[in-house]
């Protein structure tokens, strides 16, 4: 069971109980924590926090979407137009080349309604069997999107866990997935749902379909979708602010936020946002991780692709916070969390716990839970990434190479130290404009874990782990002279000015609130105590490639 008999009775002082006179309708895999609807004040204080969300730039213009729209329009044009021309190469009859077609769909935050400007627009092309994703996706339609003038950026990724073509079609970001499925002739009306669509196709298009099936489900399975979107809006916001919003660095990404969300929405299917907000913060603080956030029962099906299960999986035992997606095959799509990013994130959620109190006693604003996580201040000691290469294009791929493998050297920082050696790596890179050459830097704090004893000028030397990351990094098939990577150990006081808005580290004569209440629990008294010893790592000499 999923919420814990602990977490029912945690809530039972906080949350009003509503003795319903028919039988609850019930959300998701237990009954609701909560039937209480939103007091007077509750509404106003939402009416606040939409006002707030909307003054933060967090919704498009119709302009906006109207681009949106026709850019689509295009794509969907161009994938169709690629697929006729594949038809008719491969000899098929004529009347197999008028019907061939591709679909273009949408998923995350474009599909659950909750994108903002200049965010990308995540997308699906989907194909009859005979269309390859390896020749004709990644080689002809690629050589087709280069010749176009609106694309520019383009940036095949074939190799990663689920193959990506990246590219900004007149100035809108874009990633394309593709799916081949085992129809000859792809229906305008393909119902993206239905299990039939998984039949005949191996993993990887599996993971590429289930973007828009889990979002679909998603939907499906929240009380409000109106409440649930403005939820998931400012509960992105905060993550993006907070330093918490990065799949790949190992905290969670857009559909581990919507998941999460959505649970919240079932417990209390009848709060509305500001009480969901604040009642995330309480929910998410008192979570028993491991144990997996459902949104419905895990379903096995004959078509036998893997799902988690750690009864029978033992790689799915060592997940730390499962968050599983609601369709079939049902994964854990959190499984990049390490010890210490859930360690930062469990710091963060309980950080916007004590803010939402004080905005509930009217001590506080919602632009105070939102204030920007000021990292280079938090930290004694941080390892610097240096990444260079020879032009922006390649700047792009090696960066996303090296972006893709920082988890990696988080985890193997706590191998190799025995987890006594804490990293919290920043999702955000910064890029030193003064240099010749394309550059862009990524840091991880480091901090001792609290507890362990300390003996006077011991240090960590992670030499060694730097050298096994390096040499993992420079397995990078598509390597080019030029693109070269420098991990070192600097000092807070050490930091580069371009990391600082205003090109140098001010002078903070009030701290934000965040970082006030982190003071009043003694959360940074703490760290600052056990950061008195340092890693080693070659400073002074950064390690190249």
């Amino acid at each position: 069971m999923v919420v814990s008999d602990n977490l029912d009775s945690s809530f039972s002082s906080l949350t009003p109980q509503v003795e319903p006179k028919s039988p609850r309708k019930q959300w998701g895999v237990t009954e609701p924590l909560s039937l209480a609807g939103p007091s007077d004040t509750d509404v106003q204080r939402s009416i606040e926090l939409e006002k707030f969300l909307i003054d933060s730039g967090l919704y498009e213009t119709s302009e906006e979407a109207a681009k949106r729209e026709e850019v689509l329009d295009k794509l969907k044009l161009i994938v169709k137009e690629w697929v006729k021309d594949l038809t008719r190469l491969r000899g098929y009859t004529e009347q197999m080349v008028e019907d061939a077609n591709a679909l273009i769909l949408t998923f995350g935050s474009y599909r659950l309604g909750v994108h903002g400007p200049g965010s990308d627009i995540d997308t699906l092309c989907v194909g009859p069997s005979y269309v390859t994703r390896e020749e004709d996706f990644f080689y002809v339609l690629h050589n087709i999107l280069a010749e176009r003038e609106e694309v520019t950026e383009l940036q095949p990724v074939p190799d990663a866990h689920v193959p990506v073509m990246k590219f900004k079609f007149d100035g809108i970001s874009i990633d394309l997935l593709y799916a081949s499925i085992s129809l000859l002739i792809v229906p305008d009306d393909l119902d993206i749902s239905n299990i039939t669509v998984l039949h005949n196709i191996d993993e990887q298009t599996v993971r590429s379909l289930n973007g828009c099936r889990v979002a679909d489900q998603i939907l499906k399975l929240v009380p409000n979708t109106e409440n649930f979107r403005t939820t998931l809006r400012c509960l992105k916001l905060w993550a993006k602010k907070r330093g918490v919003y990065s799949n790949v660095t190992g905290f969670l990404g857009g559909v581990n936020w919507a998941i999460l969300v959505a649970r919240l929405c079932q417990l209390y299917p009848k709060a509305n946002p500001s009480m969901l907000v604040s009642r995330f913060f309480r929910v998410y603080t008192l979570w028993k991780w491991p144990n997996p956030v459902l949104l419905c029962d895990i379903e096995d099906d004959e078509l036998g692709f893997s799902i988690w299960d750690p009864r029978k999986n033992p790689w799915d035992r060592n997940h730390l916070m499962p968050i599983i997606t609601p369709a079939y095959p049902c994964m854990n799509s959190s499984y990049n969390v390490s010890a210490s990013t859930l360690r930062v994130m469990m710091e963060q959620f309980e950080l916007g716990k004590q803010l939402c109190e004080e905005i509930e006693l009217n001590k506080s604003h919602w632009s105070a839970l939102v204030e920007p996580y000021l990292f280079f201040d938090d930290y004694k000691n941080y390892l610097q990434i240096d990444i260079v290469a020879a032009d922006p294009d390649d700047l792009r791929a090696w960066k996303g190479w090296v972006e893709s493998r920082l988890r990696q050297l988080t985890l193997m920082i706590e191998r190799d130290t025995f987890g006594k050696l804490q990293c919290h790596p920043y999702p955000y890179d910064y890029g030193d404009s003064s240099r010749p050459c394309a550059h862009c830097a990524y840091f991880m704090g480091l901090k001792r874990k609290v507890g362990e004893a300390i003996q006077e000028g011991q240090q960590f030397d992670i030499r060694q782990t730097v050298d096994e990351f390096r040499h993992q990094i420079n397995s990078y098939l598509y390597w080019k002279p030029g693109m070269e990577i420098y991990v070192s150990h600097v000092r807070r006081k050490q930091m580069p000015s371009y990391v600082f808005p205003e090109g140098y580290r001010r002078i903070r004569h009030s701290l934000p609130a965040n970082q006030k209440l982190a003071d009043r629990h003694g959360e940074r008294a703490s760290k600052r105590r056990k950061e008195s010893t340092e890693p080693h790592s070659g400073e002074g000499s950064p390690d190249k490639r």
